[in-house]
């Protein structure tokens, strides 16, 4: 293909392709449709830009980052490429430039973010000027399996259908599910040629640490590589400004970043880091997508990310120029809490949930691996390698041991307790600890109550991380965090199959600083459960969410767990008005099951004593619909009637002539008084 090859030379300055690029980019110039898994700094961008040069017509680049997309049309033009992108951070002279561009047909790129596909006269303009070829990059943001979904790039796949031109997908990140969905949502279901150049950066150096002073453990870390330019990514906002701070004390050049800063305080940053050697950026994910600066040297992570392929692409920020990097990735047991909070409190479906908890079971299995971390994090995108001699496992063999007896222990106490509860309850069993959830079930009764105590708490806690880590267990999504066996342990279970696990992990295992929670562990998942609808009603009347309830009024049904409107009438913070409007909704998170809404009228009185009566009136008054022989004609009362004979004081036949007429209090009034002198 000489003209690319020249191209590449002449144009980009390159001797040859990388590996796996020329292939690529002669099906793209073909005009065949392209999905290219690459990794990280693997040279995806030439891999649309060279073919949009040999094409006719102009290619649309769909874009995630203003900056991603500057930094691309900046290079583009440097290297003599007519380029433009029209973003919301354009100025009206940049807009005005590009659209000029356009009109006299010099523009061969046009960078856009998804979002403007959303505007009417977006496709309008894409007839207009001749488009020849849609390119995707960042591609897994079209998928709910990924982790960085994007509504709008829903968009792209009615957009290629609209224009009739290929189009060509690229991304660094892709499990088997998010590839099958990128199918789907982008090529209509229709396969388009797939090409996957595998996922190793054997130059970055992989390293985990289970967290014992984390600040102290990130200072450390830094101080080693004084003057590299790194990235440090942090769970919080907060936390991004006190390590910055503190690596500055220490004598870094440190700055933090996240998307509470205003819009222009981020671009100062992001050209700090850029142009400046030896900063480190202390920051939350909203950094990074777009960085395409090629020397960073190394990326710690000072809290767990939320997912391996979360994990995959940050590392992958480091070392894009090939020379050697580091990472270091801290752990810790509240990180997989927070991690698991997020999940259990997202408006996904459970089958979107139950997924998320497995990728972030995958995440601890790359954490808690027994061998070479290259060798565990690669076979899960579906890519083989031998061990790499780069990472701490191979610097540093765990100890490692045959650890299947606990593990069919712990099975087993998940088994007989039918799989409804969570690890606090069945430590608790194999531990022998008779609390009183434990007697109260009568799980003291339990083979494997007891059985465990080689085993302390926080032993038992590192032995079920392990199991989550080998996928043998995941919290299911629709009991509130109780622990469901994957197909993965019965073979263990029925001694078909042994496992190992890590003993130095396990022999470590320690108690840190006392966590104050919520709510107990075994009320967490049902208390993020209920946070999760209380946003959805937020967001659907458009009000702050402690207007619909407050964490106490939560905490409190997470813990009290009412089973009917009456009960959750008796929870504070939730009055009659609160009741009507949300407690059915809460309650069926609550119980699991979608009954039936309740008359109006019966809900008014739900927590109260007249409550009960009503019911049993609404008993009797079905069982004398036909008269006492069950021949007579249907008759009945109305809810308000029997509302008003349930709030009756002092009742005689008399007072319920006056409410129910004469017609109804000669067949139900006999039976209603009976129910009133019972109350």
């Amino acid at each position: 293909m000489p003209q690319a090859s020249q191209l590449l030379s002449s144009v980009f300055g390159f001797p040859s392709f990388r590996p796996g690029q020329q292939e690529i980019v002669e099906a793209v110039t073909e005009g065949q449709n392209v999905l290219a898994i690459m990794p990280t700094g693997g040279g995806k961008s030439l891999c649309f830009q060279l073919p949009a040069l040999c094409r006719d017509g102009v290619t649309v680049v769909i874009s995630p980052l203003i900056a991603l997309m500057r930094d691309q049309v900046r290079g583009l033009r440097e290297a003599g490429v007519e380029a433009g992108a029209l973003t919301s951070g354009n100025t009206e002279e940049e807009t005005d430039a590009v659209f000029q561009a356009l009109d006299q047909g010099r523009l061969r790129l046009l960078y856009m973010a998804p979002e403007r596909l959303a505007s009417g006269g977006t496709l309008n303009l894409l007839r207009r000027i001749g488009v020849g070829l849609i390119a995707v990059d960042e591609a897994h943001c079209v998928s709910q399996w990924g982790h960085d979904f994007r509504p709008d790039y829903l968009r792209i796949g009615e957009l290629r259908q609209a224009l009739g031109v290929p189009l060509a997908a690229f991304t660094a990140t892709a499990d088997a599910e998010t590839r099958d969905e990128i199918v789907a949502r982008l090529f209509d279901g229709q396969p388009p040629r797939v090409f996957l150049h595998g996922f190793d950066r054997p130059n970055i150096h992989l390293a985990f640490q289970s967290k014992d002073g984390p600040r102290r453990q990130i200072l450390e870390f830094a101080a080693a590589r004084k003057g590299q330019s790194g990235i440090v990514y942090c769970g919080t906002r907060a936390k991004t400004e006190t390590l910055a701070a503190a690596l500055n004390a220490d004598g870094h050049t440190a700055c933090h970043y996240h998307g509470g800063m205003e819009a222009e305080d981020r671009r100062i940053v992001e050209g700090r880091f850029n142009n400046d050697d030896g900063l480190i950026v202390v920051a939350t994910v909203a950094f990074g997508m777009g960085v395409d600066k090629p020397d960073i040297r190394w990326v710690a992570h000072a809290d767990l990310p939320k997912s391996i392929e979360a994990y995959y692409q940050e590392i992958g920020r480091a070392g894009r120029d090939g020379a050697p990097a580091e990472t270091l990735t801290l752990f810790g047991a509240d990180d997989i809490r927070y991690r698991r909070s997020q999940i259990d409190e997202s408006l996904a479906p459970p089958e979107r949930r139950a997924a998320d908890h497995g990728r972030l079971n995958a995440l601890l299995g790359l954490a808690e691996a027994l061998r070479c971390r290259r060798t565990t994090l690669l076979s899960y995108f579906g890519d083989s390698a031998e061990a790499c001699g780069n990472c701490d496992l191979c610097d540093r063999p765990a100890e490692v041991f045959d650890g299947t007896q606990p593990v069919r222990m712990a099975l087993s106490a998940i088994l007989r307790t039918e799989e409804y509860f969570g690890a606090g309850h069945l430590i608790d069993i194999l531990t022998g600890n008779e609390t009183d959830k434990v007697v109260a079930r009568g799980h003291q009764a339990l083979p494997t109550f007891g059985v465990g105590r080689d085993y302390d708490r926080r032993q038992w806690q590192a032995i079920f991380r392990q199991m989550m880590g080998h996928d043998l267990i995941r919290p299911d999504p629709s009991r509130h965090g109780a622990l469901r066996m994957t197909h993965a342990a019965r073979p263990i279970l029925r001694d078909e199959a042994t496992i190992e696990l890590r003993r130095d992990t396990i022999r470590a295992a320690k108690s840190g600083p006392k966590v104050k929670t919520l709510v107990s562990e075994e009320d967490a998942p049902l208390l993020s459960a209920l946070k999760a609808k209380r946003r959805a009603f937020a967001e659907s009347a458009r009000v702050p969410a402690y207007v619909i309830f407050t964490d106490r009024t939560l905490i409190e049904m997470a813990e009290r767990r009412p089973s009917s409107m009456d009960e959750m009438a008796t929870i504070s913070g939730v009055g009659a008005k609160k009741l009507e409007r949300y407690g059915e909704g809460f309650l069926a998170v609550i119980t699991g099951e979608q009954s039936g809404p309740a008359h109006p009228q019966r809900r008014k009185l739900s927590g109260r004593s007249e409550a009960a009566v009503y019911d049993r009136l609404l008993e009797v008054q079905a069982e004398l619909a036909h008269g006492d022989d069950g021949t007579g004609k249907p008759m009945s009362c109305s809810a308000s009637l029997l509302a008003k004979v349930a709030a009756l004081q002092r009742a005689d036949h008399g007072s319920l002539v006056r409410i129910l007429g004469d017609r109804r209090a000669e067949r139900f009034g006999p039976a209603f008084l009976n129910v009133l002198k019972e109350a």
